[in-house]
Order: C-alpha cells, then sequence, then structure tokens
C-alpha cells in the first residue's frame, strides 16, 4: 500500500516538474522567427552557401555550349518572365539551377575563346535536379507555379501521378525546345510509356481518334489533378463525354434511368472490340439489365438473339418524343 502510495507521489512530483518545461518549450514555438530571403533558402538546397547569383546574361555570355538552350530558353513562355513588365514572376536558369557563380568561376573573360572552344560551366556546381527525389523536383517548379498556374495544381499533391512517384521533370522537357512541353500529336505516345494496357486498349477495332491524332489524353483528363476519379474533368463521367458528345447531355423527358450520370455503364472509354465503345455486343449488353425479355414467353424470343436492340429502340440515351406506351416508352425510333 505504501509502495503505490509512494508511485504516486513520485508521477505527481514529476508532472509538476515538467510542467513549466512543457510551457516554455510552447512559448518558444510560438515566437515568431524572421523568415530569410529566397535565394539564402536556395543556396541551403543547392549545398554551397559559397555560392552566389550571377544572373542568366552572365551565365550565357561565358558558357556558349549552351547557347542553343539559351535561344530555345528566350523564346519560350518562361523566358518572357525575365522582363519585370510582364508583371509575372521572374524566371532565369538560376531560378532551377541554383546560383551560379561557382559554375562559371573555371571560365575566363573572354568570350571570344570561349566561343571557338565551346568551353561549358561546371554543371556540377548546380543543383543536381535530374537526381532529385520526384517530390523535390516537382517542389522545383511549384515554387513558381503554385501561386501562377492552372488552378487544378491545387490537386497535384493528392493526384495520383503524384502519390505514385511522376515528377514534373518526367512530362515536361524544358531544354528540348521553346514550346517546354509535348506537343498534343506527342502526348498519346508519352502517356502510353506508363500506361501500356490503355495503349493496347487504344489499338483495338473500336477506340476514340487518339491515334489519328484528332484528341489527345488532355482532352478527357487533368494530369495535374482533379476531384474526380482516373484524373476526369468535370464533376462526372457524363460531363467528362457530354464536353464532345453534347447532343446525349438532356436532360431528356424520357431518360434511360442508367446512362444518365455515368456513361461507362454501357461504355468503354478507350477501346473495345464491339462497335460505339460496347462494353458488350447487343443484344447481351442490354440484356444484363433487362433480363424481363428473357421470359420463354415474350413473343420473337429467338429473334431477339439475331437482332441489336437499337434497331427499334434508337434512343438510348433519352428523348423527348414518346412513342407507344407498350412497346418500349421514349425510346423507339421515331
Amino acid at each position: 500500500m505504501a509502495s503505490a502510495r509512494t508511485l504516486r507521489c513520485i508521477k505527481l512530483f514529476i508532472l509538476v516538474a515538467l510542467v513549466p518545461i512543457i510551457s516554455i518549450s510552447c512559448a518558444n514555438l510560438k515566437q515568431s522567427h524572421p523568415l530569410l530571403p529566397t535565394r539564402d533558402y536556395e543556396k541551403m538546397i543547392v549545398g554551397r552557401l559559397d555560392a552566389e547569383y550571377v544572373g542568366t546574361n552572365n551565365c550565357v555570355s561565358k558558357c556558349h555550349a549552351h547557347d542553343k538552350i539559351s535561344d530555345d530558353f528566350g523564346h519560350s513562355i518562361h523566358g518572357e518572365q525575365i522582363k519585370p513588365e510582364t508583371g509575372l514572376p521572374l524566371v532565369n536558369c538560376e531560378s532551377c539551377h541554383g546560383p551560379g557563380s561557382l559554375a562559371i568561376a573555371h571560365l575566363s573573360d573572354d568570350t571570344e575563346e570561349n566561343t571557338r572552344l565551346k568551353k561549358k560551366c561546371d554543371t556540377s556546381k548546380f543543383l543536381d535536379i535530374m537526381n532529385l527525389p520526384p517530390q523535390a523536383q516537382s517542389l522545383i517548379c511549384l515554387k513558381c507555379h503554385s501561386a501562377a498556374s492552372i488552378p487544378a495544381l491545387a490537386h497535384w499533391r493528392s493526384s495520383v501521378h503524384a502519390l505514385n512517384d511522376v515528377s514534373c521533370f518526367d512530362c515536361h522537357k524544358l531544354h528540348q525546345g521553346p514550346q517546354q512541353k509535348v506537343s498534343r500529336d506527342q502526348m498519346s505516345e508519352m502517356c502510353f510509356s506508363c500506361h501500356p494496357q490503355v495503349q493496347a486498349e487504344n489499338s483495338l477495332f473500336s477506340h476514340h481518334p487518339l491515334r489519328e491524332k484528332k484528341m489527345s489524353c488532355v482532352d478527357c483528363h487533368e494530369v495535374h489533378g482533379s476531384t474526380q476519379e482516373r484524373l476526369l474533368k468535370g464533376n462526372s463521367i457524363k460531363e467528362t463525354c457530354t464536353r464532345c458528345h453534347m447532343e446525349k447531355q438532356g436532360p431528356f423527358a424520357f431518360e434511360h434511368g442508367d446512362v444518365t450520370e455515368n456513361c461507362i455503364n454501357c461504355h468503354t472509354p478507350h477501346g473495345s472490340v464491339n462497335n460505339n465503345l460496347l462494353n458488350a455486343s447487343m443484344p447481351f449488353l442490354c440484356l444484363q439489365c433487362h433480363t424481363g425479355h428473357l421470359a420463354m414467353e415474350t413473343p420473337g424470343l429467338k429473334s431477339l438473339f439475331t437482332n441489336r436492340c437499337t434497331d427499334c429502340h434508337s434512343q438510348v440515351h433519352g428523348t423527348d418524343t414518346p412513342s407507344q406506351a407498350l412497346t418500349g416508352r421514349g425510346t423507339l425510333r421515331q
């Protein structure tokens, strides 16, 4: 009994002794600390506190091995933002690569000699961005693009791409030309490198015209993040599809209930062996829901399996025109 009382007393003593320490620690956490200039933080990332910013012009004038890259950058959207009058975040070589004084320290000031010998700066003194983790690579871009870019980037951190270690560098190649992003003609091939199943589906008989270069993946998918599954654009699957298929949008006086919101109940988006991207051939697709037609007393049961439902019920997405009540209200061909 005495030992238990002694143990409680010891716990109480320790608790009383810790309260002031915890209070002081919490007070220290709440104190404000001045933020360092952005360049100081970037130097910490680079790992060389003795490097200084020298500006793009100084880099380019000494390192003519990068003249093509410099020219492409000057004609890009990033190059345009070097001018303060644009009112946009200023972007130059050091915005991504870090301070460059050490990279050009070994180069002479004789620009003619550098031009003749094509001397190159010491890229090992830059931030080794290509060997950074994907999340760190994206942070280099997001330090500007989180404040001045497309609204969809608000969803980037929770997107399926970010969660699967895809970085901005995997899709955006800033030194391959002034465009600085893949063209629509090349986009599907780039996406297929990670999505081979989608590539196989697009090779089937019925497919969206990606192979014909009439559309691209970003027509349906918001690659930087979305509130929908599979990075779809819009607020619902039907909203995504009716961006192109507007005649199926409705609302109709006579709706086909199962296709009101979800088009993939009947269609597969990337490719199918059936016409019109259907999940299954008719009539078997329709009979998955309309099982009443399989009753033995149904007239014409044998012919049911040798015809398509849409031979009679052509308005399967809905219509505003009523038809005979006893033979498929609202969906018969008018």
